[in-house]
């Protein structure tokens, strides 16, 4: 049923159990492939880089955390790429997206802002509105 599907990944909560719903998806059919989506916020960049300017490598932490994501669909058997963008999460999502034939996107309900705690996430709001196919949602 879903053969390409994306998962939009933050390093959040909530997009760690969207990346257990991804496996549990791909699973059902064995042509799935899972293409994990990161997307680097240049706006935040520079301000996470300001204020952890003393720290180590501020890129290092969200890395480690995407190669454990990465580590826990090769151990299910899952096909799956990696794909970096650019930009505002929400709107490269839903360009990449609308750009390449997807079946599903799976996104985490709400991401690493804390002022969205109480409504569904900016983000994950923008694609179930904009994306050109099915958006998972997932609490």
């Amino acid at each position: 049923m879903f053969k390409n599907i994306v998962l939009a990944w933050d390093g959040s909560e909530h997009s760690s159990r969207a990346v257990d719903k991804a496996i549990e998806i791909a699973k059902c059919d064995k042509d799935s492939k899972v293409i994990v989506v990161f997307v680097r916020d240049s706006s935040k960049a520079k301000s996470e880089v300001l204020q952890n300017w003393n720290t180590i490598d501020v890129t290092s932490t969200k890395e480690q955390k995407l190669k454990r994501i990465e580590d826990r669909v090769k151990q299910e058997n899952i096909d799956y790429e990696l794909k970096v963008l650019q930009g505002e999460p929400g709107p490269a999502i839903v360009e990449y997206v609308n750009k390449n034939e997807f079946d599903v996107v799976i996104v985490g309900s709400r991401g690493l802002n804390a002022l969205q705690e109480m409504v569904l996430g900016s983000v994950s709001h923008k694609i179930a509105k904009r994306a050109n196919c099915p958006v998972l949602i997932v609490k």
